[in-house]
């Protein structure tokens, strides 16, 4: 297995199946069996058996998965299936999010976004203002299956796009990639967050058994960044993590001050308040601004992407929430 310069995992091994879509998809990964045809169209969209195909297939295009050769990333038959599961996927974000004709600007959406209530009930909120360290150590771990491949799904956008808007998303994405320093990496600095808080800071380590609720934001990423006729919805996704990450970091860093938790943990959250305020900038004005002047048609892709976004992030405060009510432990 592949270790990073910690000695890390950084190639997991395939996790349980959970449903009868996942467990097709592991038993052909491992043992190279056909696949088959299995049924898509009567599952959940968001439940934990396609969210967590979904993120199988994908990971193909990641890290790989341990004992997987390489070159079944471009099987046909696994590509098939996985357009299968995405189609599925999409189709609920797109009925969820409603139709593109009540689409506003691009400039709207981004606005709308800085507009938040003082005292809200999101998981953010909660953790500043009475989150326990342990409610907090669920949180990493949810979150750690986007924070150890942080700006990886995004970067797929970067050969999609041209000129000016290109070059400033390359430095958004520059910077999150550590601006050339490898400590500085926002996925390795997340990796020691996950070590100060005493959870396993392995590439993967808590796939098994995570609920589709956690899964979903990292596949429409993924979905969005794999395909370039989505390329407009990608830049309008990051726009909206970026927008909305300084004042959520801020919130959970107000909370870890509050618990006196590891420097290392605060770090994590200092950094996005900081360099994220700065990434919303060039975003709105030098990404997005500039993409939509080149080509206006994408303008209504953008806007899907901040409101998928919108849906997928809160369905994760409310699958987190719910599990906090019924005093369920996650890590």
């Amino acid at each position: 297995m592949l270790a990073d310069r910690r000695g890390h995992a950084v190639t997991a091994e395939l996790p349980p199946s959970c449903g009868a879509l996942s467990s097709a998809l592991i038993e052909t990964l491992e043992d190279g069996h056909p696949l088959g045809s299995p049924t898509v169209g009567s599952s959940d969209p968001y439940g934990d058996d396609l969210q967590l195909a979904l993120y199988i297939a994908y990971e193909m295009h990641y890290a790989g998965w341990a004992g997987v050769p390489d070159d079944r990333e471009w099987d046909p038959e696994i590509l098939t299936f996985r357009r299968e599961l995405e189609r599925h996927f999409l189709d609920a974000v797109h009925t969820d999010v409603g139709p593109a004709d009540d689409f506003s600007s691009a400039h709207t959406e981004m606005n709308r976004l800085c507009v938040e209530p003082a005292d809200g009930d999101g998981v953010s909120f909660i953790l500043r203002d009475s989150g326990s360290w342990q409610q907090f150590r669920d949180m990493f771990a949810m979150r750690s299956l986007y924070h150890l491949k942080e700006a990886d799904p995004h970067a797929w956008a970067i050969p999609r796009l041209r000129g000016a808007a290109k070059a400033a998303y390359v430095a958004v994405e520059f910077d999150e990639f550590g601006g050339g320093r490898a400590e500085a990496v926002h996925q390795e600095l997340f990796a020691d967050l996950l070590a100060a808080a005493d959870l396993r800071p392995d590439y993967l380590a808590y796939l098994d058994g995570a609920p589709g609720w956690a899964l979903a934001p990292v596949n429409l990423m993924s979905l969005f960044g794999l395909h370039r006729s989505l390329r407009g919805a990608t830049v309008g996704h990051l726009a909206a993590t970026e927008i909305t990450s300084p004042p959520g970091s801020q919130r959970l860093l107000s909370g870890l001050e509050r618990l006196d938790a590891p420097e290392t943990c605060r770090h994590f959250y200092a950094e996005h308040v900081e360099a994220d305020a700065v990434h919303e900038q060039i975003l709105r004005h030098d990404v997005v601004g500039e993409l939509v002047r080149a080509e206006p048609d994408l303008e209504a892709d953008v806007v899907f992407g901040i409101r998928g976004f919108l849906l997928v992030e809160d369905a994760f405060d409310r699958g987190l929430r719910s599990v906090w009510e019924q005093g369920t432990v996650l890590v």
